[in-house]
Parts: structure tokens; sequence; C-alpha cells
């Protein structure tokens, strides 16, 4: 036996962490900061040991959160109508991106399905409504449970597919949702849209705020729930190599239909909650490939992947497009668009890649 081979089969004991320190030791397969692709089958890898209050960040989670839920649903009564509009944009935002996280930043798999689900949705609880067949609040969970059973029945065929012939599968078949809806005019009026009661009063359009704040709250905890979990060191396996780890026994088709389908629930529901809000909605608009960017762009500017990212990067992305659109409606697009460009160029991992880059957090899944 040569010299070399023994080494190779040695193995270095890694130093004892110090007391109080948390040490992670994880497989290298499945990991957000993946392993020397030369490591063995099976190797450990040895991280930097995380500090020893990491543990405690779910309770930390669970004040803040509280304390946002509780702020957010005082501030109806000391703001105007436009600003509580803007808040309802933001929560509806983190829905879009969150969800949409799910599936792509945990999984790999790009989807620009979510304007289809966002306008099948919308059309959903929008033509529940009209009819006056069930109250509102349970048109948006049929909403929801629609496009969930959508995403059920498209998934197998459409995740067999990666890369980027998935998201332009997604792509196509949001846009054939939009034909349909189109031309399917003795259901949903075609292009002439649908129009909803009008709520005059201002407790009555405060339903609105309410329902989409609950929704984002759900999805939060969700994609939280997702992130920490077994479930989701799968898909985050099957997002860094599907085939190692379908070699190693994850179900990966299994884990990209859950996945899918529990992604696309929200954006149908925030789809109807929108929809009961503007008023009017026609396929041009809620069908608009814009939902989709805008789950993707959020994602990407607060960092994919991650649970806190869609949440910065819709706060973030909102207000400074809210403020770019007052100074300037034309070059909206130009700079919102080059905002995205700067952020994958230089900013690939977004502002929680970027914090982690500088020491001001921690490399944890639970972020």
């Amino acid at each position: 036996m040569s010299a070399g081979g023994d080494i190779a089969r040695t193995r270095v004991a890694p130093p004892r962490a110090p007391s109080g320190v948390v040490e992670e030791t994880l497989p290298a397969v499945g990991r957000e900061d993946a392993a020397d692709p030369g490591m063995p089958s099976g190797a450990t890898q040895t991280v930097k040991p995380l500090p020893a209050w990491e543990r405690h960040l779910p309770k930390v989670y669970v004040v803040l959160l509280a304390l946002a839920v509780l702020g957010l649903a005082f501030f109806p009564s000391v703001a105007n109508d436009y600003s509580v509009t803007l808040a309802l944009t933001v929560l509806l935002t983190v829905c879009l991106a969150s969800s949409w996280n799910i599936i792509s930043g945990f999984s790999g798999y790009v989807s620009f399905g979510h304007a289809g689900f966002f306008g099948i949705g919308a059309y959903t609880g929008a033509l529940l409504i009209y009819h006056d067949t069930v109250p509102w609040i349970l048109a948006v969970l049929a909403a929801g449970v629609g496009t969930a059973l959508v995403a059920l029945l498209i998934g197998y065929p459409t995740l067999r597919l990666r890369g980027p012939y998935f998201a332009i599968t997604m792509l196509g078949l949001s846009e054939l949702a939009r034909i349909v809806v189109t031309a399917w005019d003795s259901l949903t009026f075609g292009g002439s849209g649908v129009y909803l009661p009008i709520l005059y009063e201002r407790s009555e359009r405060l339903t609105n705020y309410y329902a989409m704040l609950i929704l984002a709250v759900l999805v939060v905890l969700v994609s939280y729930t997702v992130g920490t979990s077994a479930f989701g060191l799968r898909l985050l396996a099957i997002r860094d190599d599907e085939g190692a780890a379908q070699a190693m026994g994850v179900n990966t088709t299994g884990h990209k239909i859950a996945a899918f389908t529990l992604s696309s629930f929200f954006p149908g529901a925030a789809g109807a909650i929108y929809a009961r809000h503007n008023g009017y909605i026609d396929p041009p608009t809620f069908f608009a490939v814009i939902w989709s960017i805008r789950a993707i762009s959020t994602s990407i500017l607060g960092g994919q992947g991650t649970i806190l990212g869609p949440i910065i990067g819709a706060v973030v992305l909102t207000l400074v497009s809210e403020q770019v659109w007052a100074l300037d409606p034309n070059a909206y697009q130009i700079i919102f668009g080059a905002l995205i460009v700067l952020v994958v160029l230089f900013m690939p991992g977004g502002l929680i890649a970027l914090g982690q880059r500088w020491g001001w957090l921690l490399r944890s899944r639970r972020l």
C-alpha cells in the first residue's frame, strides 16, 4: 500500500470546540456552502463554529415577528390610505418572493410561473366574489387551494425539466393561462375584465390589508419551517447536486412536487386578495410577467435560498421602486432593471450574503 493511499484514508480529528460554542458538522452534499467537490462520497466537513447564541435565533425571530405584526396591525390607525396601500404592496411582495423562494431558492428550479398562479388565483377569487358564491375569505382560500391543485397536476411533467427549460416552460404555461382566460369569455368575461363590488367604507378596505398581513405571516412561518427542517436540507441537496441527492436516497421527485405545490398556494391567495383590493381585474394586468419578475428580483436582492432575504428584499425594493416612480415614471423600468443587473453582477448572493461576507451576519441555515 502506498503512502499516498494511507494518507487518503487517514481521518484527522478536528479540534474540539471551546466550551459553550456550537460546532456544526454536516454532510458535504446539501450544504449551502458546498464542500470541496473532490471530497470522497459520504465525507464530512467541519465548518467554522457557530456562536452559542445562534441556537436562540428562533426565540429572537418570534419576538421580532410579534413586534412586526403588532406594529403593522396598528399601522392603519395612524396612516393615510396611500401609506396603507403601500404597506399592502410590501406584504404582497413578501408573499410572492417568499413563496417563489421555496421552489426556486431552496430547490434551485427557477420558475417564471408565479405570474400564472397569481392570475389564476385572482380570477378564481374574483369570480367567486362576483357571483356571491361564497364569502370573500373563503374565495381567497379557494383561490390558493385551486392554484396548488394546478401546480400538483403540472408538477410531475414540468419538474422533469431542468435549468432554462423549466423556466421557459413555466413562462409558456403562464402565457397559456392568460390566453385561456381571455378566450373563455362566457366564464371569465374575456378581455372586458371583471368588476368587483366597490368597498366604500375604509373598514371594508382594511380587511384586504389585514388578510394580506395574515397571508404574509403565514408564508414567512412556512418559509422558516422549510428552511430549517430536514425537508429543506434535502431541497438544498437537490439544488446543489440533484443526481448526488438521488443517489443518497432522497426522493427528489416527491420533494420537488411538494415544494412546487406549497409555493403556488400563496401567489394564488395573494392574487385573490389583491383583486378584491383593486376592484377590477383583466388578463393583461394580472397575468403580466412583471409579477414573476418582481418575485425573482426581490429574492435575488435580499438573498435567495435564505429565510430573511425575500423579506428584506421586498421592503427595500418596494420602497425604492415607489420613490423612483414618484420622481420619474418614465425612468422607472430603466432604473429598476439596472438595479437588478448590479445586484446580480456585484452581489450574487444578495444583501444576506453581503452581510455574511462583511462579518455582520453569521452563516446559518436559520437566516
